[in-house]
C-alpha cells in the first residue's frame, strides 16, 4: 500500500530529450501523461518540466520520423531524465540531376508552398552561426586536388607523354565510359581559427599543418588553387565565384533568378527537413539549380547542393558542384560542418567528354568551442606561408589528424609524383608552362632573361624599338633582388636602361630597401598615379599599333632610393627619393621649356621625396619574398601619396607639395552583374611646369587602357587640381539573354561612364613656354560614356573585348575624336 501510494502521489517530471545516435538536443517533441489522447506539452526546447493534477505513471514522447518513446515511473525515477529517441529513418542525400522546370505552375509566388518556407528562412537570416557567441575557435581539416579529366587512350597516345607513359597506372578508371581521371596534385592543411566578436570582430586563422604534393612551385600552385575557391555562406545574396557574383537561392531576392518546388518532407542527420527544389527562371542566368534541405523546426539550412547549368556562360569554366552541410551543437545554432566543391575547367571546349582540369576541395569543421577566452596573442597574425618549415609534419601526425581517410587516388599522388621528378622531360614540360605563365625563362638556376611580353615596341621617337632584360632568380622566396634592362630604337639609335636591386631583410614586416637608375623615353602623360619603379614597362611609349601620331615622348634619367615597411597584413608604407632630370625626347612636335627666374630652361632637374600609404583590406598573395604575385579577389585599394619637391638641393629646380589620393574596387551585384570602380584626386599646392604636372590620362592607342580616356589625347588637359571617376558595369550577359538570337553566342555586355574635372593656375599655364597650348577641364566635367561587348570568342577561350566609346563635351577643339572603337583581351572568367 505505501509503495503504491508513492507511485501514484508524484505528479511532476522533467529532464532532456536528445537524439539517440547523435547525442544532439531535441525540440518540438510532443508529450502525452498517462495515455491521454491530447498531448499535456510541445517541448520547445530539449528541456521539458510536466507538473500533473494526479500521478503520473507513464509519458509518452512522440516526434515526427523518431520511434516513439514511453517511459514507465516504475522506478520511482522521476526528476532530470534523459529521454533518448532513436532516428525511424536517415536520408542519404545524393546529387540530384535537374533537367527542366517544375511541372507545377503557380499564379503568384504567394500561391507557392515554397515561399512560405523561404519566408521562415529569411525572416531568421543570420550571417553565422558563430555571431551568437562572445568567442569561438574550431579546427578545418582540407584538401585540395588538381586532376585531369576524360583521358582516353587517344589522348594518352600523344607523343608529349612519351616517356610518361607510366602516369597513367595511377589514374581512376572507375568511370563507367572508361575515361580516366589521372590526379596530379594534390595539398593538406589544418588550421586551426580563433574568433571573438565581443568587444570588436576580430578572427585569426593559424595554419597548424601543411602537405605538398604536385610541382615544382608548390606553394605558388597551392595558393593559386585555393584562390579559386571562395569562402561563400549561403544567407548572402549574392555568392562569389571566380570573382562572378551568383544570386544565391536562399538569398532574400532569391525569387527574382530562381523557381522553387518543395518535394518532400525527410530527416537529414536527426533534423525534420522540407526538401525544395530550385532551378533558374531562365537557363541564359549565371545561376544554380539543385535542392535545399529547411529545418521544419528552426527553418535553417541542413544541408544544401548547388550545380551550375550546362555550358554554364563563365570563360575556362565547365560546371561547378558544391554541397554545404551544417551541424548544430543545439537546436537553435547551425554552424558549417563540410564543404565540398568541384570546378571543372578547360582552356577551348565546354563540351561533356572534352579534356579538363578537375579541381577538387574538402573543407570538414570540427572542435568546436566556444566562450573559451582564450589568450590575446590566439588573435595576433603570423604572417604564416605554406612553405614555412615548421609546418611539415609527419606521416603519422597526419594519419592521426586527418578527419577522414585518404582515398586511394590521393594516396597516389605521392607516389606518382616521386617518379616524376626523376624524369626530365617532365621538368622541361613545367618550365614551359612558367615561361608562359611568368614571361621569364630560367638559366643556370640563378637568372632569368625576359620579360617576353615587353621585348617589342614602336614609338614615333624610336621607332621600332626592342628590350631585353634579365633579373637574379634563385627561388620564388628570394630575399633579394637585381633585375635590369636594356633597349634600343632602331630609329633614334640610342641605347636606354634600366636598374634596379632590392633587399628585404625582415619577413614579418616586409621591410625591404631599394635602389634604381634608369634612362629611357617614357609617356608621362598616360597616368596620374605615377609609378616610381624603375623596372615598370611604359606601355603609353611602346604600343604596337597606335591612333594618331604620338609625339608628346620625354626622356627620363632618373634615380630612385626606397623604403617599404608592411606594420599590418595589406598596409604597406614605403618612402621614395627620386632624382630625375625630364627632357622632350622629340624637339620638333613636343616643348617642354619652362621658365624659372625669368630664364628659359629645356631640361628640368626634380628632386622630390614620397610617402605613399597603400591599404588593401583582403588582398591575397604568392610567395613571401622581396616580391610576390597578387591574387585577383575582390579586395579594394586605397592609396594615399605626399609628394615634396626641393630647390636648390641636388640641382632641384622646384619646391611643391603634391597630394593624390585613388581608391579602386570590384562589387559583386547578385544577378545583376560586377562594378568596377575607379576614383582619383589630387592636387598641386604650386606653380609646376608640364614635365611635373598632373596630366588627364589619355589613350592614343587602338587596345584598351584601364583607368585612361579613350577619346583624349596625352596632354589635352593638364591641371593643378583633379579628380577623375572610372565606373563599368557588367551585366555578364542579362541583358543580351533576351535577344532571340544573339543570345546564343553568349556574349556579355558592359557599360561604361568616365569623367574628369580639374583646374589650372595662371601661374602653372604661365611657367610653360608653350603656356596657351595647355588649360584643364574646368568649364565642365570632361566625360566619355559607350557600351562594350566581351566574351567574345569560340567554345571556352573567349578572351576578346571591343568598347564603343562616345565624346560628352569639349567637342569644339582641334581635331577632336568624337567615337573610337577600342579592342582589347581579357584573360578573365
Amino acid at each position: 500500500m505505501l509503495f503504491g501510494t508513492l507511485i501514484f502521489s508524484q505528479n511532476k517530471i522533467s529532464g532532456t530529450i536528445i537524439d539517440a545516435k547523435t547525442l544532439k538536443p531535441l525540440n518540438g517533441v510532443e508529450i502525452f501523461i498517462n495515455n491521454h489522447q491530447k498531448s499535456e506539452v510541445i517541448a520547445k526546447d530539449n528541456h521539458f518540466l510536466i507538473q500533473f493534477d494526479s500521478g503520473i505513471t507513464t509519458a509518452s514522447f512522440f516526434k515526427r520520423n523518431y520511434k516513439t518513446e514511453v517511459l514507465n515511473f516504475s522506478d520511482l525515477n522521476f526528476q532530470n531524465l534523459v529521454v533518448k529517441m532513436q532516428s525511424e529513418r536517415t536520408e542519404h542525400i545524393q546529387e540530384v540531376m535537374l533537367t527542366g522546370k517544375s511541372k507545377k505552375k503557380y499564379k503568384n509566388r504567394k500561391e507557392n508552398p515554397a515561399y512560405a518556407i523561404m519566408q521562415e528562412v529569411w525572416k531568421r537570416k543570420r550571417t553565422n552561426g558563430l555571431a551568437n557567441y562572445d568567442d569561438y575557435q574550431y579546427k578545418e581539416y582540407e584538401k585540395i586536388e588538381i586532376g585531369l579529366n576524360n583521358i582516353d587512350s587517344t589522348f594518352k597516345q600523344r607523343k608529349i607523354f612519351n616517356k610518361l607513359e607510366f602516369i597513367f597506372d595511377y589514374a581512376d578508371s572507375a568511370n563507367f565510359d572508361k575515361k580516366l581521371s589521372l590526379p596530379v596534385f594534390f595539398n593538406e592543411t589544418i588550421f586551426k581559427t580563433y574568433g571573438r566578436n565581443k568587444p570588436d570582430k576580430q578572427e585569426n586563422k593559424i595554419i597548424v599543418a601543411n602537405k605538398f604534393s604536385g610541382f615544382n612551385n608548390n606553394e605558388r600552385m597551392a595558393a593559386s588553387a585555393k584562390n579559386q575557391f571562395k569562402d561563400v555562406n549561403l544567407y548572402d545574396n549574392t555568392l562569389n565565384f571566380f570573382n562572378i557574383g551568383f544570386p544565391s537561392p536562399v538569398g532574400t531576392d532569391g525569387f527574382a533568378s530562381y523557381d522553387y518546388e518543395l518535394t518532400d518532407s525527410l530527416s537529414v542527420n536527426g533534423n525534420d527537413c522540407f526538401k525544395i527544389k530550385y532551378f533558374p527562371r531562365r537557363k541564359e542566368l549565371i545561376a544554380f539549380q539543385g535542392d535545399l534541405f529547411i529545418s521544419r523546426d528552426t527553418y535553417n539550412i541542413v544541408r544544401a547542393t548547388l550545380k551550375s547549368p550546362n555550358k554554364i556562360n563563365v570563360n575556362f569554366v565547365n560546371g561547378i558542384y558544391m554541397e554545404i552541410e551544417y551541424d548544430s551543437p543545439n537546436e537553435t545554432i547551425f554552424l558549417p560542418k563540410k564543404t565540398y566543391t568541384e570546378l571543372e575547367m578547360s582552356i577551348f571546349t565546354k563540351k561533356k567528354d572534352s579534356k579538363s582540369i578537375l579541381f577538387k576541395r574538402t573543407d570538414q569543421y570540427s572542435d568546436y568551442l566556444f566562450n573559451q577566452n582564450f589568450a590575446e596573442n590566439l588573435l595576433k597574425d603570423k604572417r604564416q606561408t605554406l612553405s614555412d618549415e615548421d609546418l611539415t609534419k609527419s606521416d603519422e601526425y597526419w594519419e592521426k589528424n586527418r578527419d577522414e581517410p585518404l582515398q586511394e587516388s590521393e594516396k597516389n599522388v605521392y607516389k606518382m609524383v616521386d617518379e616524376l621528378h626523376k624524369v626530365p622531360k617532365f621538368e622541361r614540360i613545367i618550365n614551359l608552362v612558367e615561361i608562359v605563365q611568368s614571361g621569364y625563362f630560367n638559366a643556370w638556376n640563378a637568372i632569368d632573361f625576359g620579360s617576353i611580353y615587353s621585348a617589342y615596341g614602336y614609338n614615333e621617337v624610336e621607332g621600332d624599338r626592342v628590350r631585353v632584360g634579365a633579373r637574379t632568380y634563385f627561388s620564388a622566396n628570394d630575399m633579394w633582388r637585381i633585375a635590369g634592362y636594356t633597349a634600343y630604337g632602331f630609329k633614334d639609335r640610342k641605347f636606354k636602361y634600366g636598374l634596379e636591386g632590392k633587399y628585404m631583410f625582415n619577413r614579418d614586416n616586409r621591410a625591404t630597401l631599394g635602389f634604381g637608375s634608369k634612362n629611357d623615353v617614357m609617356q608621362l602623360g598616360a597616368s596620374l598615379m605615377y609609378d616610381e619603379g624603375i623596372m615598370t614597362p611604359s606601355y603609353g611609349s611602346s604600343g604596337i599599333l597606335t591612333s594618331g601620331t604620338n609625339a608628346s615622348l620625354s626622356f627620363v634619367k632618373q634615380n630612385n632610393l626606397f623604403f617599404s615597411l608592411e606594420p599590418v597584413r595589406n598596409f604597406v608604407l614605403r618612402m621614395d627619393a627620386s632624382l630625375q632630370n625630364i627632357s622632350t625626347a622629340n624637339p620638333e612636335k613636343f616643348n617642354l621649356d619652362f621658365y624659372k627666374n625669368g630664364a628659359l630652361k629645356s631640361g628640368l632637374t626634380d628632386f622630390h621625396t614620397t610617402f605613399s600609404f597603400v591599404l588593401q583590406p583582403g588582398a591575397k598573395y604568392v610567395q613571401y619574398g622581396v616580391d610576390r604575385t597578387t591574387l585577383r579577389t575582390l579586395a579594394p585599394t586605397f592609396i594615399l601619396k605626399y609628394t615634396h619637391g626641393f630647390a636648390n638641393v641636388l640641382d632641384g629646380d622646384f619646391d611643391y607639395n603634391k597630394l593624390q589620393f585613388l581608391y579602386a574596387q570590384k562589387i559583386l551585384l547578385g544577378n545583376l552583374g560586377k562594378t568596377n570602380v575607379n576614383f582619383e584626386a589630387g592636387k598641386n599646392f604650386d606653380a609646376v611646369p608640364l614635365a611635373i604636372q598632373n596630366i588627364i590620362p589619355g589613350n592614343q592607342s587602338y587596345f584598351l587602357s584601364f583607368n585612361t580616356f579613350s577619346l583624349l589625347k596625352y596632354y589635352e588637359f593638364v591641371a593643378d587640381t583633379y579628380s577623375t571617376v572610372n565606373v563599368e558595369h557588367h551585366f555578364n550577359g542579362k541583358l543580351i539573354s533576351y535577344l532571340p538570337l544573339i543570345k546564343k553566342l553568349k556574349l556579355r555586355e558592359l557599360i561604361f561612364f568616365r569623367g574628369a574635372y580639374g583646374t589650372l593656375s595662371d601661374a602653372s599655364k604661365n611657367i610653360n613656354f608653350d603656356n596657351k597650348r595647355y588649360s584643364a577641364p574646368d568649364q565642365h566635367v570632361y566625360y566619355e560614356y559607350g557600351f562594350g561587348l566581351e566574351n567574345i570568342g569560340l567554345g571556352n577561350f573567349k578572351i576578346l573585348r571591343v568598347d564603343f566609346n562616345w565624346r560628352g563635351n569639349y567637342l569644339d577643339r582641334p581635331e577632336v575624336k568624337r567615337f573610337a572603337v577600342k579592342f582589347g583581351i581579357q584573360v578573365v572568367f
